[in-house]
């Protein structure tokens, strides 16, 4: 018996399929709006941009509320302990997108006041690249994460483990094979 014979309409699939496509339109920002890159995502979610099309239009107050962190700005010494609890209250599956070359690298500011990248506090999994980037750079890595979670790969990202990405390094120092290599927020490089 074919499939043409049957009378009732049915959609197979895989639940893990189900549950990717389900997590990617339902992704809800909490907003860390640090400097100029914070007017871009604003703008972001203005009329001509809208980004209410992927069902993103209310950006949360609260970091329970939200399972999508977009940093974007500096993040100085302060503010980097901050942003990980934010980050540590949200829930889980979480996701961050590290907007502009400012939260992304130090950007200019290369002193001790800066956080030389924000992967050095939480674990970034898009990073969105410009000084500042435009709304359609942020759409971009919105769109970019969206695929990563349908398609299952961030379901093989980052080990955390409840530390920042940079803050404990597995490698060892040269000369000395035995001791582990930390890098602690407030040392330069």
């Amino acid at each position: 018996m074919g499939l043409e014979r049957l009378n009732h309409n049915f959609i197979t699939g895989n639940i893990e399929s189900l549950v990717g496509w389900a997590r990617s339109n339902s992704v809800w920002p909490a907003t860390f709006g640090l400097a100029c890159c914070a007017i871009e995502m604003m703008a972001a979610g203005a009329a001509d941009f809208d980004i209410s099309r992927f069902g993103m239009e209310v950006f949360r107050a609260s970091p329970r509320q939200a399972d999508l962190m977009i940093v974007a700005g500096r993040v100085s010494q302060k503010m980097a302990p901050v942003l990980r609890q934010v980050y540590d209250q949200m829930m889980e599956p979480k996701w961050v997108i590290s907007m502009g070359v400012c939260a992304s690298t130090g950007g200019m500011f290369n002193n001790y006041a800066i956080v030389q990248g924000v992967d050095q506090v939480v674990p970034v999994d898009v990073y969105a690249p410009g000084c500042p980037p435009g709304p359609e750079t942020l759409l971009h890595a919105i769109l970019t994460l969206h695929s990563k979670i349908k398609t299952g790969e961030m379901a093989k990202r980052r080990g955390d483990k409840g530390k920042g990405a940079g803050l404990h390094l597995s490698n060892s120092l040269p000369g000395h094979p035995n001791e582990a290599l930390d890098v602690k927020l407030g040392v330069p490089r």
